[in-house]
């Protein structure tokens, strides 16, 4: 039996590492992954004192990539290896998740079953794989909220005999509350869920003074170690919620969400239900139980809810990547299953076997995947285009970022100048932020003009027009037009929201054909 089980448990962590790097390392950085990237790479001081000046995210996210890459490089593979590093680290966090969730179930005789069907979940979960080699905080997040799923769970087992608060756990707890607040711009809504599944767990009758104590002065210390980031949030958050291109729809709302605790099938969805039932059965059976039950379901939907609602009443802020960590007390709850009422086993284990067969056809179309933005087809076909004299153009300058990375990987030289600046462009006069990010502004009609007929860019034999979200930033086409005067479109090259037209000067001999 062990053997089996130890031969299950090795096949499911090599099928969760295949599925998690098949991609990783690929595929070029997209805007949000280059941002991470360049920010990291400028230094501490840029980090803490210029990151929260343009950013609604606080800066710990990105000193984490700094100190990795110190240890580790700044290559691709290094920069996407954080993220693959933290999704496998989840596993055996889900796996003591479970444990604990199966030792409330059965105190006396804790059924493997529900960290099993917990490894096998987490495993295949289309979500947390697609996460999984982002360079940005969601990985991390998904790991953090899953020994925070941990941390609670063995604080309401070990309270539910009217035992005090344990202090391990608890730390561990508060810990993972900073970090959560610290990692992403959502923070607020998962501790928001945090707090309320551990009142939940632990608040009853004739606690004492001590518990008190600690439970009311760990928030309070965890508090004012955010209280920083917070400033940072309440200082960006009006003009991204006046500036931002997002925007809320509730249209296949249902399958967004089933995608993001599962997988967006109808038979997905059935056996996730049936799971679900289980599992709800067989946890309030007992007092232990049903808090559990409900502190995980508070864990799973009220984040989401959270984000929903805000996004219907103030700003769009929910988007599926934001809230991945939500489903792994979704698939700790459905885990549940296997360790309540006997005769419920074999439906269960149907409906897991329904479920895992869904996740892994997902999982297995996915491979390898398709890139965000693919950067180089782009940057290989400017390439043959490029004569010595030529320059690159990033406007917004935020494109900048993606199209330096991929010229990295790709071992190229393509001189490129930020219009106006080099990310971020703070406070400039006479421009404006179209989708909230104080580091990149469109400029007015004069100031374009002035950049395109200066000496610098008139010597310029092609001017290439690098655009990202033109749409966006340049309405009307406007920069594209003032760079025309005296130059012709030689090329052009338009793949998602990556443009890039060739202007060359009227006096400019043809170039040969690209080689």
């Amino acid at each position: 039996m062990r053997l089996a089980v130890g031969a299950l448990v090795v096949a499911l962590i090599g099928v969760a590492a295949y599925f998690r790097t098949a991609a990783a390392f690929i595929h070029p950085l997209w805007l949000d992954e280059a941002y991470s990237a360049y920010a990291a790479a400028q230094g501490w001081t840029f980090l803490w004192t210029i990151v929260p000046r343009y950013e609604t995210h606080p800066p710990f996210y990105y000193s984490l990539v700094r100190l990795w890459t110190l240890g580790f490089g700044d290559s691709l593979a290094a920069l996407r290896s954080l993220g693959v590093a933290a999704s496998l680290l989840t596993l055996p966090m889900v796996v003591l998740a479970g444990q604990e969730l199966a030792r409330i179930l059965r105190p006396a005789r804790p059924a493997l079953g529900v960290p099993l069907a917990a490894l096998l979940l987490i495993a295949l979960a289309p979500y947390p794989i697609a996460m999984a080699d982002e360079v940005r905080p969601y990985p991390v997040l998904i790991l953090v909220y899953a020994v925070a799923c941990f941390a609670l769970l063995r604080i309401g087992r070990i309270t539910a005999g009217g035992s005090a608060v344990p202090v391990r756990p608890l730390a561990l707890y508060l810990a993972a509350l900073a970090l959560m607040l610290w990692l992403h711009n959502m923070g607020p809504l998962y501790a928001a869920a945090m707090t309320l599944a551990l009142a939940l767990l632990v608040l009853r009758r004739g606690m004492t003074g001590r518990d008190w104590r600690l439970l009311i002065g760990g928030h309070v210390v965890v508090g004012l170690i955010y209280l920083p980031g917070f400033l940072i949030l309440v200082d960006q958050a009006p003009t991204w919620v006046s500036s931002t291109w997002l925007k809320f729809t509730t249209f296949a709302l249902r399958w967004r969400l089933a995608s993001l605790y599962v997988v967006a099938t109808q038979l997905a969805a059935v056996a996730a239900g049936v799971l679900g039932l289980i599992a709800l059965v067989g946890l309030g059976r007992s007092g232990p139980g049903r808090r559990a039950a409900a502190a995980l379901l508070v864990l799973a939907i009220v984040p989401v809810a959270l984000s929903i609602g805000i996004s219907m009443w103030l700003a769009p802020v929910f988007i599926e990547r934001t809230m991945s960590a939500a489903a792994i007390p979704a698939l700790l709850l459905l885990a549940a299953a296997f360790g309540g009422i006997g005769w419920l086993r074999w439906p269960a284990i149907a409906a897991l076997l329904l479920l895992a067969h869904q996740m892994a056809e997902l999982d297995w179309r996915r491979v390898p995947g398709r890139p965000a933005q693919n950067w180089y087809p782009a940057v290989r076909w400017l390439d043959a285009r490029f004569r010595p004299g030529d320059l690159v153009f990033a406007y917004p300058n935020e494109g900048a970022l993606p199209f330096a990375y991929a010229v990295r990987d790709l071992g190229l030289t393509l001189p490129h100048r930020s219009i106006p600046t080099a990310v971020p462009t703070l406070d400039v006069q006479g421009g404006w932020y179209p989708t909230g990010s104080r580091g990149v502004a469109s400029l007015p009609r004069e100031r374009l003009r002035a950049i395109a007929q200066a000496p610098e860019a008139r010597a310029v034999p092609t001017i290439w027009l690098l655009r990202l979200g033109a749409n966006a930033y340049d309405v009307g086409d406007v920069f594209l037009d003032e760079l025309g005067r005296g130059r012709v479109i030689v090329a052009r090259y338009k793949q998602g929201p990556i443009d890039i037209a060739g202007l060359r000067r009227i006096d400019v001999a043809e170039a040969p054909p690209p080689r």
